[in-house]
Parts: structure tokens; sequence; C-alpha cells
């Protein structure tokens, strides 16, 4: 592959995971309004101490992934490209298990969404593992 098609690739696996990133901090944004301004007193203090923990994990994890996309604009991978979309599944996955249970919607399926939970959490620890692992391979062939 010649120098421009792999600059061309880095920029739009760059651009695809910055998006992503974006729209997903602009979701926690919201998301956090509303359990500022809306979900007091209508939430429990452990449904809302859930809810806020969904909250923060979305932010950090969004912000990350900015992060990931602007290294991606330095070099694309495949690992740099695992690890958004590890992220991505573990940030919908997580989160979105988190926000199912603080307003107890189990869609019929308690113990999934229950279950849920600790595979996003296993999903955003491997992205977070494949982006240190594609960051070091990046450091040694560059």
């Amino acid at each position: 592959m010649t120098a421009v098609a792999v600059s061309a690739r880095a920029a739009r696996a760059s651009n695809w995971i910055l998006v992503a990133g974006g729209a997903l901090m602009a979701l926690a944004t919201i998301c956090g309004a509303l359990g500022a301004h809306m979900l007091p007193g209508r939430l429990s203090a452990r449904e809302l101490n859930i809810y806020d923990t969904a909250v923060r994990f979305q932010f950090f994890q969004a912000l990350g992934l900015l992060v990931l996309g602007a290294v991606a604009r330095g070099g694309y991978s495949e690992g740099l490209y695992a690890a958004a979309l590890l992220l991505i599944g573990g940030i919908v996955t997580f989160c979105g298990s988190l926000y199912l249970l603080a307003f107890h919607i189990t869609l019929g399926a308690p113990l999934v969404v229950a279950v849920a939970t600790p595979l996003g959490g296993i999903l955003l620890i491997g992205g977070w593992v494949m982006f240190a692992i594609a960051s070091w391979r990046l450091r040694r062939a560059g």
C-alpha cells in the first residue's frame, strides 16, 4: 500500500472515530443535563447514582474515543480500528444497561440487562488494552 493510500485510510478511520466520539459526548451532555435538572425527585437516590455512573463513564470513555481518533490521524492500524469498535460497543452496552437499570426498563429480560453491564465493562477494558497494544506497535514501527 502506498503512503497516500495509508494516509487516506488513516484520515477516514480518524474521521469516523472522531464523529462517533463527538456524538457520544453530545449525548452524554444531554443525559447529564437531564439528570441534573429533570430527574431529581423522579428517581430514588440509588437510581440517580446508577444514572450518574452511566453519564460519567460515557463522558470519560467518549473523551478517550476522541483521543483515539486523534492518534489514528497519525497512523492507521487494524488495532486502533478494533479498539474504537470495542470502546463504542462498551459505551453502548455498559452505559446503556445502566441507563435502563436506572429507569427499571428491563425489556422483559432483567437478567439480560443486568448481564450487559459487566459485558460492557469487559468491552471497555478490551478497547483500552487494544489501544495500548496498537499504540505500542505503532511506536515500534515508526
